[in-house]
C-alpha cells in the first residue's frame, strides 16, 4: 500500500521486423546515434499550449483526447493506417523536422502509431485542398535534392495497403486515410531529412510524402504541418534508417509541467543499461502491421494477481494513447481490489472521461499498487502513473475498459511517463527501467 498525497496530478504525453528490411537512406557521415526532442502537445513548450487552462484542464483535455482517439479506431471494421490521425483527438508529440536542400523546418507531430513521413507541399490541387498554416507550404521547386517516385519503384509498393496510383510522368501518388476521416494525397519523393539544422547529421534519399490534397483537425494554431511516422511499417523513419541507428531507438516522457522536452533517442544513445532494466518480447503481427504489440500475462494489484485471459501478443504499447485500456473484465476486477483494498467509495457516475473513481475522506488515501507482468518482465508502476485527483477528494483510475479494436488492450504513456522504454528491433524486445526523465535528458 502507498499513501496518495493531495497534489495536482501532472503528466506528459506512440515496429514490422526490420530484420529483412534494406533500409533507403545513408547518413552523411558515420553517425550511430542522435536524438530529437519530443514536445507534449499541451505543454508550455507547445505551439499549442492555452496559456488560460488550469492544470485540471489540460489533464482532461488530454484525456477527452484519448478517449476520442480510442474510440474513433473502432467506427470500422478495418485497422486504419493509423490508430486515429493526430489531431484534437490525438497528437500528444511535436517535433522538429528538416527537409530539403536548403533545409527547411517544419513542425510535425511525431506519431507511433503511424508510418508515412509527409508534410504540406505546394501547389496545392485548389484553394480549398490544404488546410492553414503559418509557414509557407514546402516547396519542391526549391530543393536541389528533392526527386519524386516512380510508380514502377519498389518503394511505392511498399505505401500501406499498397495505397498508391500513377500520376503523370509514371510519378506515385499516394493516399493515406485516417480513422476520423482526415487524409493526405500526393506524390511520393526523396529528399534530405534532418532534425537539427546545425549538426550536419542529414539523411539523403529519406522517402516522404509530398502532400498537394490534406484534411486533417489537429491545427487549430496553424503550427503544425504533417506527420513523421514511427510506427512499423518499412516506409516509417525508424525504418528507413534500418542499420543506421542499429534498428534501436527509445525514449523518456517527462511529467507534464516540465520545462523540458522528453527525448527520442536513436542508435546506441538508446540502449537503457543498468540495475532495474527488464526486457520483454516484442512482436509484430502481419495484420497489423504498423503497431508495437507485448504479451501482458497479468497485472498485481496489492497482493492480489489477475490473469490475462487473452491470447498472446494481446497489448499495443503506444506513446499517443493516454489512458491504459484493458479488457473489460480484467478492469472490472481491477476496480473491485482497488475498492476492497482502498478507503475509496465509488462514485455512481464518475466524471468524463474517467471509467472509475472513487470518493475519500481526509487529506490522502491508501492506494494498491500496480505491476504490469508482461512476458519476462514485471513493470512496477508509481501510484502517479495509475492514479489522479480530482475535485480534491475523488480519485479515478487511468484505466478504462477495452470494448473494441479487435480485442486489443493498449499500453498507454500515462503508465510510461518517467520509464526508459527501449525498442530493439533487431533483438525484438521492448525494455523498461524506472527514470526521472527530466533528469536524464
Amino acid at each position: 500500500m502507498h499513501s496518495l498525497l493531495l497534489l495536482l496530478f501532472s503528466f506528459s504525453a506512440h515496429l514490422y521486423s526490420l530484420s529483412n528490411f534494406i533500409p533507403f537512406v545513408e547518413a552523411t557521415k558515420t553517425q550511430t546515434s542522435f536524438t530529437i526532442d519530443l514536445i507534449h502537445h499541451d505543454s508550455p513548450l507547445s505551439p499549442f499550449y492555452d496559456s488560460s487552462m488550469t492544470s485540471s484542464d489540460i489533464f482532461k483535455k488530454a484525456a477527452l483526447r484519448s478517449i476520442a482517439r480510442y474510440s474513433l479506431s473502432e467506427s470500422s471494421n478495418q485497422f486504419p493506417e493509423s490508430i486515429v490521425f493526430p489531431n484534437g483527438a490525438a497528437g500528444d508529440y511535436l517535433t522538429k523536422i528538416y527537409i530539403g536542400t536548403p533545409p527547411v523546418e517544419r513542425i510535425a507531430v511525431a506519431d507511433t502509431g503511424s508510418d508515412l513521413i509527409w508534410v504540406q507541399c505546394s501547389p496545392c490541387d485548389d484553394n480549398s485542398s490544404c488546410f492553414s498554416q503559418d509557414s509557407p507550404l514546402f516547396d519542391p521547386n526549391n530543393s536541389s535534392t528533392y526527386t519524386p517516385i516512380s510508380c514502377t519503384s519498389e518503394n511505392c509498393t511498399l505505401l500501406y495497403q499498397n495505397q498508391h496510383t500513377c500520376g503523370t510522368s509514371n510519378v506515385c501518388e499516394y493516399l493515406y486515410t485516417y480513422a476520423d476521416d482526415s487524409y493526405t494525397n500526393g506524390e511520393l519523393a526523396s529528399d534530405s531529412i534532418s532534425f537539427d539544422s546545425t549538426s550536419g547529421v542529414t539523411f539523403p534519399n529519406s522517402i516522404f510524402g509530398c502532400g498537394h490534397n490534406n484534411t486533417v483537425t489537429f491545427n487549430s494554431t496553424k503550427k503544425a504541418t504533417g506527420l513523421v511516422g514511427l510506427g512499423a511499417g518499412p516506409l516509417s523513419l525508424v525504418s528507413q534508417l534500418g542499420d543506421q541507428i542499429g534498428h534501436k531507438f527509445s525514449y523518456c516522457l517527462v511529467s507534464f509541467g516540465s520545462n523540458s522536452t522528453s527525448k527520442l533517442k536513436f542508435g546506441d544513445d538508446a540502449i537503457i543499461s543498468g540495475n532495474g532494466v527488464v526486457s520483454t518480447p516484442l512482436t509484430i503481427n502481419s495484420s497489423t502491421p504498423t503497431y508495437y504489440n507485448l504479451n501482458l500475462e497479468g497485472i498485481t494489484v496489492g497482493n492480489n494477481t489477475i490473469q490475462s485471459t487473452q491470447n498472446s501478443s494481446n497489448i499495443i504499447i503506444d506513446s499517443g494513447t493516454t489512458f491504459t485500456y484493458l479488457d473489460p473484465s480484467m478492469f472490472n476486477d481491477i476496480v473491485t481490489l482497488v475498492t476492497e483494498s482502498s478507503a475509496v467509495e465509488a462514485v455512481q457516475d464518475p466524471p468524463k472521461p474517467y471509467g472509475f473513481c472513487g470518493s475519500f475522506q481526509g487529506s490522502s488515501v491508501n492506494v494498491p499498487e500496480f505491476v504490469f507482468h508482461f512476458t519476462g518482465a514485471d513493470v512496477a508502476l508509481p501510484t502517479e502513473n495509475m492514479y489522479t485527483l480530482v475535485d480534491n477528494n475523488l480519485l479515478c483510475l487511468l484505466l478504462l475498459p477495452n470494448t473494441g479494436l479487435n480485442g486489443l488492450s493498449l499500453f498507454g504513456n500515462l503508465a510510461q511517463m518517467n520509464f526508459q522504454v527501449e525498442y530493439d528491433l533487431q533483438g525484438n524486445k521492448v525494455s523498461f527501467a524506472p527514470a526521472n526523465c527530466t533528469n536524464s535528458n
